[in-house]
């Protein structure tokens, strides 16, 4: 069977310095999905967000930038902006599970307000002609809670609905529940998506099986812990590349080049790495220890010379 990769976005990581890098040096990805963009209350996109739509920016193959709102005239003014960059869809972020997204009533926060969702998709789809396409979870208390969402969302054209088998209050806690991600294909006429935890291929190949029906599926955390795990998913393999830690260091001197030239002093670079080794350290044969090594580099040189040492004891 057929089947497509899209990269699910994680705020902070995959922007489009990481996506570009990424494609260039891994592949295996057909669509990525922009971190969300969040207005709160004030008609304004950020800077931040500007530039990572930017056309001009992006050199991966189709990119689909996300809104996360509970309010419809913020969806609508998003809609239009994307729109004069010649995005023709916007995904709604309903999957979220972070507190001080899901207490706003966003997110996952806001799966358990049906009404809500039905008011904001009959305005966006009344008042614009944007393809609509969402990310869920299941809920945030329970994974009943999406169910009741269905009527609602098989009212409206949507694209898909993405869902990540998981409730929002469990964050990236405990195991994806495969039997509710059952219970939604059952209950709902929409081409949905599955998200949550692929993170080796023979895993991938488990879900397949146990999901015939689903050909779209979507990589977030394991595609930054094992860049080469879309690239071989989609070459049926677990033989990783011979030049495979040639290949990670370059993209990693890539990204770290770019992020050190946009972020200003060395602790937002440091955190920004350490933030992306929490996953790379996965990878490496000792995840622990590596990553220990890199939150012990107190600066540049100290880094570079941890991120050398870490390289060469794996070739």
């Amino acid at each position: 069977m057929k089947f497509t990769l899209l990269s699910s976005p994680l705020q902070g990581f995959t922007d489009f310095r990481f996506r570009n890098a990424f494609h260039h040096y891994f592949g295996g990805i057909d669509t990525f999905y922009a971190p969300y963009i969040r207005l709160d209350g004030k008609l304004v996109v950020k800077a931040s967000y500007q530039r990572d739509l930017l056309p001009e920016n992006n050199a991966t193959p189709e990119l689909i930038p996300q809104v996360i709102t509970n309010d419809a005239e913020e969806f609508l003014f998003v809609a239009k902006y994307v729109q004069q960059f010649g995005y023709k869809e916007l995904n709604w972020n309903l999957g979220c599970p972070y507190p001080m997204v899901t207490k706003r009533g966003m997110g996952s926060g806001l799966i358990c307000n049906p009404a809500k969702i039905d008011h904001i998709l009959d305005r966006v789809h009344s008042e614009t002609d944007i393809v609509v396409s969402m990310k869920m979870r299941m809920g945030y208390e329970n994974s009943e809670e999406i169910l009741d969402t269905f009527p609602i969302l098989d009212k409206y054209p949507l694209k898909n609905i993405a869902i990540h088998a998981r409730i929002g209050k469990q964050l990236y806690k405990g195991g994806v529940d495969l039997d509710a991600f059952q219970r939604c294909i059952d209950n709902t006429k929409h081409t949905l998506y599955y998200n949550g935890d692929i993170t080796t291929v023979t895993g991938f190949q488990s879900m397949q099986e146990r999901f015939p029906g689903i050909d779209q599926w979507m990589i977030g955390r394991g595609l930054i812990a094992d860049p080469f795990l879309p690239g071989m998913i989609k070459n049926n393999t677990t033989e990783y590349p011979k030049n495979r830690w040639e290949l990670f260091r370059e993209f990693h001197d890539t990204i770290y080049e770019q992020y050190d030239a946009a972020l200003s002093g060395p602790t937002p670079i440091k955190m920004k790495m350490q933030g992306f080794w929490d996953y790379f350290s996965q990878s490496f044969s000792n995840p622990q220890k590596t990553f220990k090594k890199i939150k012990k580099a107190n600066n540049a040189i100290a880094y570079k010379q941890a991120v050398r040492e870490i390289f060469n004891s794996e070739q």
